[in-house]
């Protein structure tokens, strides 16, 4: 009798950071594909070049491009925030977590109901330009791993964020969110470190704190591990699939 074939591993729908579109993933969606992986990488509204208008570009716009990537599907799929892409993946979550099978969480976490992802923005802007390294450092987003044409090609195809999209508030309704499967691959800080903040009831982790199936992957190196270890954080966004397989 011959062993039975494993089903196939969901589509894996990538969905990039503050400043970055599809081609942040590249490295990553190559070696995922190389390995028989569907991917979808994603440009949200308004981050598709600099000349793009980013005036009316609003955060539910940024959730309906990650709900059409995910619904474009025949099934679930492997959803993964990289960054500041953990807000419009909890509401794309929230609007249909049955067809989520896992949802990665890439130096990113969750978002809570009722935050408002970059309060101090003012409310004239219509962009939020790529700050300087030093200041993206200092606030705690580390370049570990980047070496200087990484840095050099980052600041040339980096586009202004649009502010209406990381103004207003979210709504979350769905308590089914919690319940997804989720992995967190901690860059930054190590999982022991977020686990420990989990657990002593600190109010930034507790949309973490919710989540009902929780894997910690440890991928030590800077916020943006698609550049940094590319190969690695494939090889971990394989195994997450494969685990839902």
């Amino acid at each position: 009798m011959s062993p039975q074939t494993p089903p196939p591993s969901p589509p894996i729908v990538l969905v990039p950071g503050h400043w970055l579109g599809a081609w942040a993933w590249d490295a990553v969606a190559a070696r995922l594909r190389a390995t028989g992986h569907t991917v979808t990488a994603l440009t949200l509204p308004g981050l598709e070049d600099a000349v793009t208008p980013r005036a009316g570009i609003r955060y539910e716009d940024h959730v309906r491009a990650v709900l059409d990537a995910v619904t474009a599907h025949d099934g679930p799929v492997v959803l993964v925030a990289h960054s500041g892409a953990g807000a419009p993946v909890t509401s794309a979550l929230d609007a249909a977590p049955e067809r989520v099978a896992r949802v990665v969480y890439v130096d990113s976490g969750p978002s809570a109901d009722g935050v408002v992802p970059e309060p101090d923005l003012r409310q004239d802007a219509v962009e939020l330009p790529l700050p300087s390294f030093a200041e993206l450092e200092a606030g705690g987003a580390s370049l570990a791993g980047l070496d200087a044409a990484a840095l050099d090609r980052f600041r040339e195809r980096a586009v202004p964020h649009p502010a209406g999209a990381l103004r207003e508030r979210i709504v979350l309704r769905d308590d089914r969110r919690h319940g997804v499967p989720a992995t967190l691959v901690c860059c930054s800080i190590p999982s022991a470190t977020v686990q420990a903040l989990v657990a002593s009831g600190e109010p930034m982790f507790a949309a973490v704190a919710a989540l009902t199936d929780a894997r910690y992957v440890d991928l030590p190196t800077g916020h943006w591990p698609m550049w940094s270890a590319p190969a690695e954080l494939a090889d971990v966004l394989a195994g997450a699939a494969a685990g839902d397989a």
